[in-house]
């Protein structure tokens, strides 16, 4: 396991050090996986390309943070709010409900993305936050996950708290949530991923470029910069500034991951 989970850590050793290499390093032959002379030149070049656009920098940084962190707070809800009532109630139609989420994983987001144009463009929330935001709360793995987690969860123990006088609300905020910190960790760590790499919603649905996000801004300059030699250090540090965010976030709630099933016993 110790030789595993150092081989899984070299590409993010290696993004970190080639962020710091300087030229002659990093167009070196055979590469070098360790920098040698680490600088900051790179930062300050990113900085120097980053300073000719028309929108500041730290625009992109704002909507990519405020997206990012209202979309797993949304998806975390809605997914809960669906998993809970698919997983412990009985109402019409509820298989036929959940084996369409289960036929949504099957769908690439190309295949989507011309229907989920068109109902943001009638819900006319183009150039919006709402635009960043409803095209993501529906998250099929997080339901998915969620419901396969609230199943383990005794139907006993949710009689006995309704016998004690607990409504649904009581019952969901004080029994299911707090036992399915784990699979709430997880879909949190999921979505915050997948939003904060998210460039459709910037490509597709934001004209006005002060509402475009980060990733975005990133994927458009590390495009223009693919052949060119001179901006091969700017390039390198913007991977690692889409990297540190979902390394971070990762590690905060893959901490409580493990402290949460370690201490979630039924008793």
């Amino acid at each position: 396991m110790l030789i595993l989970s150092v081989l899984m850590l070299l590409p993010i050793i290696y993004i970190f050090n080639h962020a710091f290499k300087p030229y002659h390093e990093l167009f070196v032959y055979p590469p070098t996986f360790f920098v040698k002379e680490p600088n900051i030149q790179n930062f300050v070049e990113l900085i120097w390309v980053t300073s000719n656009s028309i929108v500041p920098i730290s625009r992109y940084l704002f909507n990519s943070l405020f997206v990012s962190l209202i979309s797993v707070m949304g998806i975390t809800i809605v997914s809960v709010l669906c998993a809970y009532p698919l997983s412990k109630h009985a109402f019409p139609g509820k298989k036929w409900i959940f084996s369409l989420i289960i036929l949504m994983l099957m769908f690439t987001p190309e295949v989507i993305q011309i229907p989920r144009y068109l109902v943001v463009s009638n819900l006319g929330i183009l150039n919006s936050y709402w635009g960043h935001l409803l095209p993501m709360l529906a998250l099929p793995v997080g339901v998915f996950l969620l419901k396969q987690f609230i199943d383990q969860i005794p139907d006993t123990l949710l009689e006995a708290s309704r016998i004690d006088g607990a409504n649904e609300f009581i019952v969901l905020v004080k029994i299911i949530i707090p036992m399915c910190m784990p699979a709430l960790a997880t879909v949190a760590i999921l979505s915050f991923q997948n939003s904060w790499s998210n460039v459709e919603t910037s490509a597709l649905f934001m004209q006005d470029d002060e509402m475009k996000t980060f990733p975005f801004f990133l994927s458009t300059l590390t495009s223009n910069l693919a052949n060119n030699v001179a901006r091969q250090g700017a390039a390198a540090v913007a991977a690692l500034i889409l990297l540190v965010p979902n390394l971070i976030f990762f590690v905060i709630l893959q901490s409580k991951v493990i402290s949460t099933m370690a201490h979630s016993g039924i008793k």
